[in-house]
């Protein structure tokens, strides 16, 4: 059983923050990927994830923010990912991709970066 993934959008300050709920699995991961790339083409550059209530993140969740911080920054933008859990973070670890995504503490660290 899925849980899904619920999107909110907020604008803080000029800059996006997806607060993010549920799971980023093979079945939510490409609706995150539509979100990110309707904000990119409306023009925002920096877009911020917040995973405090993201459970559990999948292979193909990680290709969506590995994707995404790839086209962001070809633009000249930057996607940043705060607040993530502990059981979150370790699957990003195993995989080495702390090195290359943008990992911030809290939303503070992540807006002010």
């Amino acid at each position: 059983m899925s849980l899904g993934l619920e999107i909110n959008i907020e604008e803080i300050s000029s800059k996006i923050v997806l607060r993010l709920v549920g799971r980023i699995d093979a079945k939510t991961a490409p609706t995150l990927q539509n979100k990110i790339e309707v904000l990119l083409k409306e023009g925002y550059k920096n877009i911020n994830l917040d995973f405090s209530n993201i459970s559990y993140l999948s292979s193909a969740g990680l290709r969506v923010l590995i994707s995404s911080t790839k086209e962001l920054e070809k633009e000249k933008g930057r996607l940043t990912i705060f607040s993530v859990l502990d059981n979150v973070y370790e699957i990003i670890k195993l995989t080495g991709f702390e090195k290359i995504l943008n990992i911030y503490k809290n939303e503070k660290q992540a807006l002010t970066s």
